[in-house]
């Protein structure tokens, strides 16, 4: 058997697909795996916000015509990119264990302390409206391109910090590059941030993804991409959740866009349902 995964085509997505081959090669040796890699409009997009450009499914557009067309099996994404509304015609099918989820301040190389003439540069409206409470006589400002060019751009000088997600970070091997993590408390991380999320074609079944799916970060991608759904909000919107499974509980955190925050808890098996529930609740309360 041989199996074409599709994959955005920056060091960071290549190794996140990496990794889902490795599972499944772990599970079954005797699969075939080719990995297929593409630019997404997300990609060839810089000079302008995620926001501006009419953020939802910029990073998956291309990937989903090569799944729609045939000439990929499946398709691996970093789950925090994915739109909250899918294509009915493409299940998601798996979701990963989750790579920690916290949000991290990188400074330029050689340096311990912030530059206070310099901004914070981050690449999300979420990210900013909470780093403004957390650093309020600090400039933030937007960053685009991958991890890679983000780093360059903060070590010739054009920003004191950057803040990025450490999950890619250390699937990069660039965990040294952390000065400090923002708990998700100080920094609500985004819907299913530091899990991957693969996609399939509708009536197709591949046994092999059971290597990937892992309970807890299904449980926890399902309520936060409810949660995000049932507010409107998309992948570049600065709506935020965060799941922690303790045992057979699940407590979600969600922001909405005005930066008002609420919990619930509950059973796992419900993880969807608490998620809008949340979702709904704090819409009532903003009313």
């Amino acid at each position: 058997m041989k199996l074409r995964i599709g994959s955005r085509e920056s060091v960071l997505a290549v190794k996140q697909s990496q990794l889902v081959m490795e599972a499944i090669r772990a599970f079954d040796p005797g699969i075939e795996l080719e990995l297929v890699t593409m630019k997404t409009t997300g990609d060839k997009i810089l000079d302008r916000t995620l926001d501006k450009v009419g953020g939802k499914g910029l990073f998956v557009r291309e990937l989903d015509a090569a799944l729609l067309e045939g000439r990929v099996d499946i398709t691996v994404h970093s789950c925090k990119d994915l739109p909250m509304e899918t294509d009915p015609r493409l299940p998601l099918a798996a979701f990963s264990k989750r790579e920690d989820p916290r949000d991290a301040l990188v400074l330029p190389a050689g340096k311990t302390e912030l530059e206070a003439s310099l901004p914070i540069g981050c690449a999300s409206r979420r990210r900013a409206i909470q780093l403004a409470a957390l650093y309020p006589d600090m400039e933030v400002a937007p960053v685009r391109g991958n991890v890679l060019t983000r780093l360059r751009k903060l070590d010739e000088g054009q920003y004191a910090a950057l803040v990025l997600a450490s999950a890619g970070l250390k699937r990069l091997g660039l965990e040294g590059r952390i000065a400090r993590y923002f708990t998700a408390e100080e920094i609500i991380p985004a819907a299913g941030q530091g899990i991957l999320a693969v996609q399939t074609r509708a009536g197709e079944d591949y046994p092999c993804l059971a290597a990937v799916t892992d309970r807890e970060g299904t449980v926890c991608a399902l309520a936060e991409r409810a949660f995000v759904r049932v507010l409107d909000g998309g992948c570049s919107s600065p709506v935020a959740a965060h799941g922690v499974v303790d045992g057979d509980t699940l407590v979600l955190t969600g922001m909405d866009e005005n930066g008002r925050r609420d919990r619930i808890s509950g059973p796992v098996t419900e993880a969807e349902q608490l998620g809008e529930t949340l979702a709904r609740r704090m819409k009532e309360a903003a009313e």
